[in-house]
């Protein structure tokens, strides 16, 4: 019997192979995935596993019984190497699988520096796999000077991870702030003052030109920055961004713009073959964009799993995240594009709250979750408050 195939094993992938057997679907599932290891949630990594807080059981996203529990056919390590639409049959590795429906769950991968940049270099190291990780905890000696290259959110957890391990940190951003791409610059300033307050170094508006090591393939010695200055590295943690796997389906033919292209339902250019979570591409509110976030790639992927029961079910996020550095907690609601006014609040925490033309459009909070929990409501329900009733509110309960 033909069934729904689901190329990628990560946080989308599970959650909408779960959600078709939670809402009855009975067809065969086949859940393929290119790592070794079981389904795991990727947000750790940056935080309490890297840390070493955090084990590897905490983790898995399903128990191993999960699977085989809910009929679903797990397969690890094989990445998918063709797809043939005329036939719906994909090929992994020697085997053809016959497919009914096929979903795109594939993530996304770090962007790396460029190899002629020393970008493979020992001591060069990402944070976007277990292995990445795993990989990384050799190097992490207290004392051992480290330089973290982005200033995005991954970069400042790792950041403030090698800090609390001891090491020597210095983070380089190349544009005029941290955070520039995902948070006003009053959150910015928060963080940055945080990170100072924790002995890390932050260099803004700073390029890399290369980095230095022993010899044409050696060991990382050194980041040499576009204004002359050489930093001493013993490692090198790279957080430039992330780019959506969308190789698979581009050479099948799909339309593709920056990530698979969908539509409201979370359809494909082919109407057998569905996408969700990081490798998507959508339209929101009237332009096109993606969404790195576990909760796009959850909720996605359950809106997907019921339009390919039939559900006919439009996808509208309303994008909330995540961050935790040192001791505080940002907890993020909406986003932070075109943003022209920032109101901010001191409610044993603090909050900071953007507005574009008045209107409420996301809210940063800090170790202050009522205040993220009252701006998540309010933009949840489309509802807006004014600048001046956020600044002048007794207590933020009362912008409700």
């Amino acid at each position: 019997m033909t069934g729904i195939v689901v190329i990628g094993a990560g946080q989308a992938g599970v959650a909408l192979a779960a959600k078709l057997r939670g809402l009855g679907a009975d067809q065969p599932i086949t859940l393929i995935g290119a790592e070794t290891t079981p389904p795991y949630q990727r947000p750790p990594l940056s935080k309490g596993y890297l840390l070493g807080e955090i084990g590897v059981d905490r983790l898995t996203l399903r128990s191993d019984s999960f699977y085989a529990e809910n009929d679903i056919d797990l397969r690890l390590g094989h990445p998918v190497t063709s797809i043939d639409r005329a036939s719906r049959n994909i090929r992994l590795g020697s085997e053809w699988i016959p497919y009914d429906q096929l979903a795109f769950t594939t993530g996304s991968v770090a962007r790396r520096l460029p190899v002629a940049a020393g970008g493979k270099r020992p001591g060069v190291h990402t944070v976007r796999t277990r292995g990445d990780v795993d990989a990384m905890r050799a190097d992490l000696a207290p004392g051992h000077r480290a330089v973290v290259i982005g200033g995005g959110y991954i970069g400042l957890e790792a950041a403030a991870v090698l800090a609390k391990l001891g090491l020597e940190v210095t983070l380089v951003e190349a544009a005029p702030r941290i955070l520039a791409r995902v948070a006003n610059s009053e959150t910015a300033a928060f963080f940055r003052d945080l990170h100072q307050q924790n002995g890390v170094t932050i260099l803004e508006e700073t390029g890399v030109a290369n980095l230095a090591g022993e010899g044409d393939a050696g060991r990382v010695t050194g980041v040499e920055l576009v204004d002359g200055r050489v930093l001493p590295a013993d490692l090198v943690v790279t957080g430039i961004g992330i780019e959506p796997v969308s190789a698979m389906a581009e050479a099948a033919g799909l339309d593709i713009d920056n990530g698979i292209a969908v539509d409201d339902f979370g359809r494909t250019s082919d109407p057998d073959i569905w996408a969700a979570g990081d490798c998507t591409s959508f339209m929101w509110r009237g332009q096109r964009m993606r969404l790195e976030s576990v909760q796009n790639a959850i909720e996605q992927a359950e809106c997907v799993a019921a339009n390919m029961l039939g559900a006919g079910q439009s996808y509208a996020p309303m994008p909330w995240f995540w961050s935790d550095q040192y001791d505080v907690k940002l907890q993020i609601a909406g986003l932070h594009r075109g943003y022209d006014q920032v109101i901010t609040r001191q409610d044993g925490g603090t909050s900071f709250w953007s507005f574009a033309a008045g209107q409420l459009i996301a809210v940063d909070a800090a170790n202050d979750p009522r205040a993220y929990m009252v701006g998540k409501r309010l933009l949840e329900a489309g509802r807006s408050v004014s600048p001046e009733a956020v600044a002048g509110a007794v207590k933020v309960q009362d912008l409700l």
